[in-house]
């Protein structure tokens, strides 16, 4: 929201003329601003100019300009195309190491969460659902909601029952038995779990396809129908049928595995998240 007529200069000194600033002083704060922006050679241009990136730079600009102790930035990369949000990312991080200021970022898109946040509130219907940093969030996730919103693809959750298989507490779903951690499975002993409904949710990346992940996780495999294979250069996303639920992995690069194919995919167990089926909660 630039002011059209204004050029970057003037939209970027429009706050401290408010504020009656003197102008050597406000000359001062631009030039600052616009350094750290990369907008020097831009101050002579109108809004219709620049590009939708250079633009948001402005807009920000004119925030940093004040000297604010916190940056309060709604959903600030939602109208830009991905490349320009890569770009942007990184642009707020430096500004952020630069003016040692808090900011509180609004945003839906987890990866910006997970990689411009030191602490990361996620709510959901106005409620705080955990608050934590990035990488405790994706290990730990309180709940459910938390646990689907963080990570990317996002994580699979399977319904089964709670039973134990050669003297190991697994999750039975459909007709297969899969292994949990054995710390997780006496938790949910102790917790009066056995018998019941629950939720398991794994990670794309924590489900595997190769002959030695088989052979090491063998207690916890699973067989399933290909049915999309995604060909990403560094990595594959085989999106697979098990059981009518859609259960999807992230696999090595040289994987031939092909669309129509039965898969056999083990489960790290120490990767398994259990959720209780009537809270949605963790059991940890």
């Amino acid at each position: 929201a630039l002011y059209p007529h204004m050029t970057v200069k003037e939209n970027m000194e429009f706050p401290l003329k408010i504020r009656k600033m003197p102008q050597d002083e406000i000359d001062r704060r631009v030039a600052q601003a616009a350094k750290t922006l990369d907008l020097e050679k831009l101050l002579d241009r109108k809004p219709k100019a620049l590009s939708g990136g250079q633009r948001q730079r402005v807009a920000m600009g004119r925030a940093i300009v004040r000297d604010p102790k916190v940056l309060l930035l709604d959903e600030p990369l939602s109208n830009l195309d991905a490349k320009l949000r890569g770009q942007m990312r990184v642009e707020i991080s430096r500004l952020h190491e630069r003016l040692g200021a808090t900011m509180i970022y609004v945003t839906h898109d987890q990866t910006e969460a997970m990689t411009l946040g030191d602490r990361i509130v996620v709510m959901s219907d106005g409620e705080v659902q955990q608050i934590d940093t990035p990488q405790y969030l994706y290990d730990h996730p309180a709940n459910k909601f938390v646990a689907g919103f963080i990570g990317s693809p996002q994580m699979n959750f399977l319904d089964g029952t709670v039973t134990e298989k050669n003297g190991k507490v697994a999750v039975h779903v459909g007709d297969t038995d899969i292994a949990i951690d054995p710390a997780k499975g006496k938790v949910l002993k102790d917790g009066g779990y056995m018998g019941k409904e629950v939720t398991i949710g794994v990670r794309p990346e924590d489900l595997y396809d190769t002959p030695e992940h088989l052979e090491l996780y063998k207690d916890s495999k699973a067989k399933a129908k290909v049915a999309v294979r995604e060909n990403l250069g560094a990595e594959i996303y085989l999106y697979t049928d098990f059981n009518g639920a859609q259960l999807t992995a992230r696999v090595d690069p040289e994987s031939k595995t092909q669309v129509g194919d039965e898969v056999e995919l083990s489960f790290n167990p120490a990767r398994i998240h259990v959720f209780d089926n009537e809270t949605g909660k963790a059991i940890e």
